[in-house]
C-alpha cells in the first residue's frame, strides 16, 4: 500500500489598509493556491485597516501569526504580496529571517516566492544581497549628508545647554528636586533636565 505524503500545514495572512477595503479576493486567491499544491490551510489570521508601515505591535493579526508560528502551529505562511507584510525590503528581509529561524517557509502569491522551491531559496539569497545593499547605500548617504554640513560649518549634534539654564538645574537637583521637578522650575524640558543629571554622574 502507498502511504500518502502527509499535507504541508499552511497559514494564510491578510491585510487591507483602510475598513472601507476587504481582504475577501486576497483570501480566495491564496485558499485557491493551497488547494492547488496539496497544501492544508489551519488558519488564517488577519489585520483589517491597519496600515503596512506600523510595527508587529500594532498588528494583532501578524504578533499573533509570528507567535503560532514560534509554536510550531504549521511550516509556511501564505500571504498576497509582500506589501501585505511591510513597506521595505528591510520589512521582508527582517521577516524572512524571523521565518528561517523558526523553520517555516513563505509563500507570496504576487511576486511568486515560494521559500520551499529551490528557485524560492535562491530569490531569497539575491534578496538578503539587495537588503545589505540598500543598508550600505543609505550608510553612505548619512555619511555624505555629515560630511557637507560640517563644510558648511553646521554644527553636528545637540546643542550645548547654557551655563544659566545649567546651573539653575543643577541649582534645584541639589536641592532633592526630581528631575521632573527641576524642568519644570527650570522651565525647561524633562529631556534637558535628564541630560544635565546624566552630565553629573559621568562626571562624578
Amino acid at each position: 500500500m502507498i502511504q500518502q505524503k502527509p499535507s504541508l500545514p499552511v497559514a494564510i495572512y491578510l491585510r487591507v489598509s483602510t475598513d472601507t477595503q476587504t481582504t475577501d479576493n486576497q483570501r480566495i486567491a491564496l485558499e485557491a493556491a493551497a488547494a492547488a499544491r496539496g497544501w492544508h490551510v489551519v488558519k488564517v489570521y488577519e489585520d483589517q485597516g491597519i496600515s503596512g508601515a506600523k510595527g508587529r505591535d500594532k498588528r494583532p493579526g501578524l504578533d499573533a501569526l509570528l507567535k503560532d508560528a514560534a509554536k510550531g502551529d504549521f511550516r509556511l505562511i501564505a500571504a498576497w504580496s509582500v506589501d501585505r507584510l511591510g513597506r521595505s525590503l528591510q520589512d521582508l528581509i527582517g521577516f524572512l529571517n524571523e521565518l528561517q529561524a523558526l523553520g517555516v517557509d513563505l509563500f507570496l502569491h504576487q511576486q511568486g516566492l515560494d521559500t520551499t522551491t529551490p528557485s524560492g531559496r535562491a530569490f531569497y539569497g539575491m534578496l538578503s544581497v539587495f537588503a545589505e545593499f540598500e543598508r550600505a547605500m543609505i550608510q553612505l548617504r548619512i555619511k555624505a549628508g555629515l560630511e557637507r554640513a560640517k563644510g558648511q560649518g553646521k554644527r553636528l549634534g545637540r546643542r550645548p545647554i547654557p551655563p544659566i539654564t545649567l546651573r539653575k538645574v543643577e541649582g534645584y537637583l541639589d536641592a532633592g528636586r526630581s528631575v521632573r521637578e527641576a524642568a519644570r522650575l527650570a522651565d525647561v524640558s524633562v529631556g534637558i533636565a535628564h541630560r544635565v543629571k546624566q552630565g553629573r554622574q559621568v562626571a562624578a
